[in-house]
């Protein structure tokens, strides 16, 4: 994958910076957004940091002309928020700023990237949902609802760009052990691993797996579809 350039958004921390790292030991060149690049904590030769807050629409706009240069082959759309609360109580504030960085900022990012790939004839696009987006969670009926969407968007965009060679594919993490995970107690985590099959929480190599492979030549074939990375838990 020598050469080959990736955007991946939120590569900062948890899940993506797992996929970062990953994708920078296969050899690809990698460009990881945060709110923050100077908090990136890792350095390599083929990595590129630069700002991007998917919270701010001026931001992603700005991000336009990084596209234009870096010129991606391959883009993972991680960056995402939660707020959660039960649905009778949820504000309409935290409804839409889920919506509008989970979905509406990622898609707004594919479709800057989407235009090179076009004229390439070439390229992969691949967004992170959540189990819960299609398993429904107590107190996330906002992030829930934005993972959903995805999977529609996923699908429409796939059709629209399958027949210029570019696949776009959804996956599905199950419970992943990230810092955010690192906070519960034993008797937390035990309660959520006797829910999986696989008797384990799953960690970031498991999702950049994933990514690695859709982002292949070997996936040429693969697009419009959900790889779902969860366990057993959920087996969708």
């Amino acid at each position: 994958m020598e050469h080959k350039k990736v955007i991946v958004t939120g590569g900062n921390r948890g899940i993506g910076k797992g996929i970062v790292l990953s994708l920078l030991d296969q050899g690809y060149l990698v460009l990881a957004t945060s709110r923050d690049s100077k908090k990136f904590d890792m350095s390599h030769q083929n990595l590129e940091v630069t700002n991007l807050d998917v919270c701010d629409q001026a931001s992603i706009d700005d991000f336009q002309q990084i596209v234009n240069d870096f010129d991606p082959d391959i883009l993972i759309n991680n960056a995402g928020i939660t707020a959660d609360n039960l649905f009778l109580r949820m504000k309409d504030e935290e409804w839409e700023n889920v919506i509008n960085v989970n979905l509406t900022a990622s898609m707004r990012l594919t479709r800057q990237v989407i235009k090179g790939m076009l004229k390439r004839k070439s390229g992969r696009i691949i967004f992170i949902s959540s189990i819960v987006g299609f398993t429904g969670n107590p107190g996330q009926a906002n992030y829930s609802a934005s993972k959903s969407a995805l999977s529609g968007l996923t699908k429409s965009i796939a059709l629209e760009v399958a027949a210029r060679g570019i696949t776009c594919n959804l996956i599905a993490p199950g419970f992943i052990s990230t810092p955010m995970t690192d906070k519960l107690t034993d008797e937390q985590k035990n309660k959520i691993i006797v829910k999986i099959p696989a008797n384990r929480l799953g960690n970031s190599e498991d999702i950049s797996n994933g990514c690695i492979y859709l982002a292949s030549d070997e996936a040429s074939f693969i697009t419009g579809t959900t790889l779902h990375i969860n366990g057993g838990m959920s087996m969708i």
